[in-house]
């Protein structure tokens, strides 16, 4: 606890290829936020290599760490809690974050605080909004996970829909690397999408009738096809307009979704979060559905958007009072958002 009685959280996370640690006072004021990317690293590789990024993740997590702690004007033992994310993700990634995380608890004689990475990824919206509050719905759409989730309260959260092949990351990373524009494809496709004409080619959109469900294999495979057949015919393939109009396909399905679960639950206050969340389209989309629904709509800045150690303490601040762990934590590359704190009840048996 710092001088003015705030209490400090560390948060720390490691599940990917971005290292960081970050220092949250009372759960939403952030007073560093420090952030180690490797996406120069992966580039090479057109994706995330697992080896490489937990190397890496060795190399830099105590000088992340210092640094997040440094920045903020606190010492470690001003330190009240340490969250880290546990899963899911890369298995050798997250080691190293929890690994990490436990010798500091135990070190410090301090509460450690386990959190699921969509967790933090919901989160990442009440450091930008305090007027925020649960319950609400949210659109996680990142490399790893498209879901929607009910935010019936902190740390109570109920699936209602999921991806049920690509996520619509991965499908922005695929497309990307077949148009030759290089890695991670989200932020090439937005910007070149600006350029293009998202009604130049239609592809198509998975809708199930009695599902809150996504599918993105299917409009993955269509554009791979379209690109396939118009070099087969010796064709300029314009990219700008593939983009838009891929992109387009995309952020429809995502937003109609995210539409019919305010409808189902009457909350009336719909969020976005995760790496897709940065993505202009999707975020002015979202927006005026929004506007036209009579809802609230709330998203993280873009940089609270990948993955970030403030997300991971905001969220840790509002689980602490419910949930912990001990020495024992483990690193999970699966594991459910759903009934979270009753994975780290008493009964749990690993």
């Amino acid at each position: 606890m710092d001088k003015s009685g705030k209490i400090l959280t560390l948060g720390i996370e490691s599940s990917c290829d971005e290292t960081s640690a970050s220092v949250v006072a009372n759960g939403r004021e952030v007073l560093s936020n420090i952030i180690s990317s490797q996406i120069e690293i992966h580039k090479a590789f057109g994706g995330v290599v697992p080896e490489i990024a937990s190397r890496k993740h060795v190399e830099v997590i105590t000088d992340v760490i210092d640094s997040a702690v440094k920045e903020a004007g606190v010492s470690l033992h001003d330190i009240d809690r340490i969250g880290v994310t546990f899963g899911p993700g890369l298995i050798g990634a997250l080691l190293v974050g929890v690994s990490a995380a436990k010798t500091m608890a135990s070190v410090l004689s301090i509460p450690l605080v386990p959190v699921h990475h969509i967790e933090g990824h919901i989160c990442a919206n009440f450091i930008e909004h305090p007027e925020l509050e649960p319950p609400f719905v949210c659109l996680v759409a990142s490399g790893g996970h498209s879901h929607i989730v009910d935010c019936r309260d902190y740390g109570d959260f109920v699936i209602m829909g999921r991806t049920r092949d690509d996520a619509a990351g991965e499908a922005f990373d695929k497309i990307s690397r077949a148009l030759g524009l290089g890695y991670p494809g989200g932020p090439v496709i937005d910007r070149l999408a600006k350029s293009g004409d998202p009604e130049a080619i239609r592809f198509p959109e998975v809708h199930f009738s009695d599902s809150l469900d996504f599918s993105f294999s299917g409009v993955k495979t269509a554009v791979l096809n379209y690109i396939n057949s118009e070099k087969a015919k010796g064709r300029d393939i314009n990219k700008a307009d593939v983009c838009a109009s891929f992109q387009k396909a995309v952020v429809d399905i995502l937003v109609e979704n995210l539409m019919k679960a305010n409808d189902i639950t009457g909350y009336g206050k719909i969020c976005i979060a995760g790496g897709v969340a940065a993505n202009s389209c999707l975020r002015a989309a979202a927006c005026d559905a929004a506007d036209k629904a009579g809802a609230k709509f709330f998203r993280p800045s873009p940089v609270l958007c990948t993955d970030n150690g403030a997300m991971t303490a905001c969220a840790a601040h509002y689980a602490a009072p419910v949930r912990s762990a001990g020495p024992d934590l483990n690193a999970y590359s699966n594991v459910s958002i759903e009934n979270i704190n009753g994975f780290f009840d008493k009964t749990h048996d690993d």
